[in-house]
């Protein structure tokens, strides 16, 4: 058998392949919860955004309960017939203010919370994914 076979047959011989900058200092990677901890300003930005989000979501239910509370009014006025209405012997303004307006705050209220428990955990979600 001649030695040029042999070679052939043995296995190659391994090599380290490795960068030049191996040996170069990395950035650390600090966790979004650490940079909110330390208020630095990437964890000032996140929480920015987190408030901003909870304003817009609190202003829109507030916006929408004014426009319920503050149309009524509005609609007794266009529609004079209904101040003198009467529902299961209570004047129908009385019945609509106990049986609508409260049952909207309620519901407002929940549908607030609801909202800004999705929104806590999206931000939860954010922070923990980077």
């Amino acid at each position: 058998m001649s030695p040029e076979r042999r070679v052939s047959r043995e296995t190659p011989r391994r090599v380290a392949v490795t960068s030049p900058r191996t040996a170069a200092t990395r950035r650390p990677r600090y966790p979004a919860t650490r940079e909110i901890d330390e208020q630095t300003r990437l964890g000032e930005v996140y929480m920015r955004s987190l408030l901003r989000t909870q304003f817009r979501l609190a202003l829109f239910v507030c916006t929408a309960l004014a426009c319920v509370v503050g149309g009524l009014p509005l609609l007794f006025l266009l529609i004079p017939e209904l101040t003198s209405a009467h529902l299961l012997g209570v004047p129908l303004p009385w019945a609509v203010l106990a049986g609508l307006v409260y049952p909207a705050f309620i519901v407002g209220a929940w549908l607030y919370v609801r909202h800004a428990e999705r929104n806590e955990r999206h931000f939860a979600e954010l922070v923990e994914r980077r």
